[in-house]
């Protein structure tokens, strides 16, 4: 099993209708916008990954909020594949292009949706915007996530 974790980026944006944006990432090898996510190191745990990749695809620090619901399918390579994903606040930090992602853009929800590139991807737009408008907690200091070690 593959084991990756990843996030939906989000800030704040007064002037879009949901009053966020998204960060999508470009990945030339796969030629696809996704998430930012990637494999666990070994040792790690599925959060601290997912805010490691965070940082090293967009070049933002982040805060977890919610857990999300985990993706499962199979790899390029056939292998079985679990992505953990949270909700997660960009708290600051600037993109510089890499050999794994080459473009970020920070989209409204809807728009991010349509520019996905996996409809698992879009999904997780979808949830995002249901917890919060459920007033669940989606902001740094008040994620209910727990982990425990080895996941």
């Amino acid at each position: 099993m593959v084991r990756a974790a990843g996030c939906v980026l989000w800030r704040p944006a007064p002037t879009a209708a949901d009053g966020i944006e998204l960060a999508l990432v470009y990945r030339p090898k796969w030629e696809d916008w996704s998430h930012p996510k990637g494999k666990l190191k070994r040792g790690e745990s599925a959060g601290d990954a997912a805010v490691r990749e965070v940082l090293e695809e967009t070049g933002m620090t982040c805060a977890l909020g919610t857990e999300l619901t985990t993706a499962r399918y199979r790899d390029a390579h056939g292998r079985p594949k679990e992505v953990r994903y949270w909700t997660a606040e960009a708290l600051g930090g600037a993109f510089t292009p890499n050999s794994e992602v080459t473009r970020l853009r920070w989209l409204p929800p809807d728009e991010a949706r349509r520019h996905l590139t996996h409809p698992r991807d879009a999904d997780l737009v979808t949830e995002l915007l249901a917890i919060r408008a459920r007033g669940l907690p989606d902001t740094p200091g008040k994620s209910r996530h727990t982990e425990s070690t080895g996941t």
